[in-house]
């Protein structure tokens, strides 16, 4: 049954009952709106019944077997438990599959640190001196627990570090940071010579 003839059945007509904005022809409206939805709402739910009781009369729960997933995650953990088969190459970023929670093994100070210029920290130099010579520029550098002094090149690699650029007034050393918050895993310090 259509709207209109729920709406004629009580004596009102559909242009009434939309124009009229009387609070009865709105409740009448929302009347009719019920009726004519009620039976199709019942009738969709005896079919969901019909569907629920049909399929639990086929055969009820079906088993499922997990033996597989379980021998697949078991190889996964096989593989990345040992340390020899994963490698991963960060290229210049952190390592996304290690604990931001876990610290190195051991703390700076306590590794051995070997002797010279393998051994500086960036931090610890001051730097005495540059010298431009023809295969390039040299700088003289003072470690702060050393008294002994260095001399740098483009290139060396420090304990923390590695010297990227000379210039004739300052060193500029690329540091390693370990911070796993940090976007890159180094930054550039700038070591200007003391007067």
């Amino acid at each position: 049954m259509a709207i209109s003839e729920h709406l004629e059945t009580m004596g009102l007509s559909v242009a009434e009952a939309l124009v009229g904005g009387t609070r009865s022809a709105i409740l009448a409206l929302a009347l009719a709106l019920f009726v004519a939805t009620s039976p199709l709402a019942a009738q969709e739910s005896d079919d969901f019944d019909e569907t629920e009781d049909a399929a639990a009369d086929a055969g009820g729960e079906e088993e499922i077997d997990f033996s597989a997933i379980d021998e697949l995650l078991a190889q996964d953990e096989e593989v990345l438990s040992d340390p020899g088969t994963y490698r991963y190459d960060p290229g210049l970023r952190r390592d996304p599959f290690r604990s931001l929670l876990r610290q190195k093994d051991l703390p700076e100070e306590e590794r051995q640190r070997p002797e010279g210029i393998p051994g500086l920290l960036i931090d610890d130099l001051t730097i005495d001196g540059v010298f431009i010579q023809p295969e390039g520029p040299v700088a003289q550098v003072r470690a702060a627990s050393e008294d002994t002094s260095f001399l740098l090149r483009p290139g060396d690699q420090l304990w923390d570090g590695d010297v990227v650029r000379i210039e004739s007034d300052a060193i500029i050393f690329k540091q390693e940071v370990d911070d796993p918050t940090a976007l890159k895993p180094f930054r550039e310090v700038v070591k200007r010579i003391n007067p």
